[in-house]
């Protein structure tokens, strides 16, 4: 089972993540949503796309663009569409 930990708090967890370059990528079933607001920032990756992010806040504390996400992602990447990636001090465990 893969977990996605920031602040003491469980952000995703699943046993079917998809790893891509090294980062589990969680299904958006397994996603607390209630930690998450969407971010204005994007970045493109030449081979899956435009990828969105989302701030993280847990207890009052803001983690900027923590996790993101491909919500139409490029067919090289179709198997992590809607599948949500973390980095910036979210620890995944697995």
């Amino acid at each position: 089972m893969a977990k996605a930990i920031w602040n003491g708090q469980v952000l995703a967890e699943s046993n079917n993540t998809v790893i891509v370059e090294g980062n589990h990528y969680f299904p958006p079933e397994s996603v607390n949503k209630s930690f998450f607001s969407e971010s204005t920032q994007t970045s493109v990756c030449p081979w899956k796309g435009l990828a969105s992010y989302f701030d993280i806040e847990v207890d009052g504390q803001l983690n900027k663009a923590a996790a993101w996400v491909y919500k139409a992602p490029k067919s090289a990447a179709s198997n992590i569409k809607d599948h949500v990636a973390f980095w910036n001090g979210v620890q995944v465990e697995s």
